[in-house]
């Protein structure tokens, strides 16, 4: 783990480094130019978020594909049957605990709005507000909380996959120690609000590409000069 000292300045100069590398972060070709036009797409992310957790990127498409060809609307995923519901999204594994979370958030979001079923509401609501909103559903953690918030109302919180939260310990952004929810709180505090998405992105591809689990490639000029992991 690098032991160099983290402020703002060389944070910029991670994300500009990462930026060379990889090319720049581009936010409207992802999420398009107001992901918040549809009340009903950020249920579906969080939905969909649900789906991801603890599964693979395929496997998450097939269960969210086969929810939504085999439901209507939100409301009729919040009445199904727990059983049928959980057989539906089996691909995506740990049915019987998904099923349940995703009903369980349909029916916050239903009682917090009145019958509708948007999250609209959290975009006048502070960061920390919105993030404490969606935490307090049983089985979303701040991980899921924070896709929906960054990707979809562009609030100001880093999503810490384990791509993300790996590749922060081995450069020392995060201790080595810190657990899951202690590593976005670091990072919120650390990375300026502009660069929470772009670095977000960057650092999961750098995960992928160079600083994988095991057997990480640290030949190139990021590792070089920030990482002092175990492969180095």
């Amino acid at each position: 783990m690098s032991t160099q000292t983290w402020n703002e300045t060389r944070v910029r100069e991670l994300h500009d480094d990462l930026v060379f590398l990889y090319d720049p972060v581009d936010r409207v070709a992802e999420h398009g130019a107001d992901p918040t036009a549809d009340p009903g797409e950020g249920v579906r992310q969080l939905v969909t978020t649900i789906l991801s957790q603890n599964v693979a990127d395929e496997n998450t498409r097939r269960a969210s594909e086969a929810l939504f060809d085999r439901y209507d609307d939100f409301a009729a995923i919040e009445a199904a049957d727990h059983d049928e519901l959980k057989e539906t999204i089996r691909v995506a594994g740990l049915p019987d605990q998904k099923a349940a979370r995703i009903q369980r958030a349909l029916t916050a979001i239903r009682e917090e709005t009145g019958g509708a079923y948007s999250l609209a509401f959290l975009d006048a609501m502070a960061t920390n507000d919105a993030k404490a909103w969606l935490t307090d559903i049983k089985g979303v953690g701040p991980k899921t909380a924070s896709v929906v918030l960054n990707f979809h109302f562009g609030k100001p919180t880093m999503a810490v996959d384990t791509h993300v939260e790996r590749v922060s310990k081995r450069f020392g952004l995060v201790p080595e120690s810190a657990s899951n929810g202690r590593a976005h709180e670091v990072l919120d505090e650390q990375i300026p609000d502009e660069l929470i998405y772009p670095l977000h992105v960057l650092l999961i591809r750098h995960g992928r590409e160079h600083c994988s689990a095991r057997g990480a490639n640290c030949d190139n000029p990021v590792c070089e000069k920030y990482c002092n992991c175990e492969y180095c």
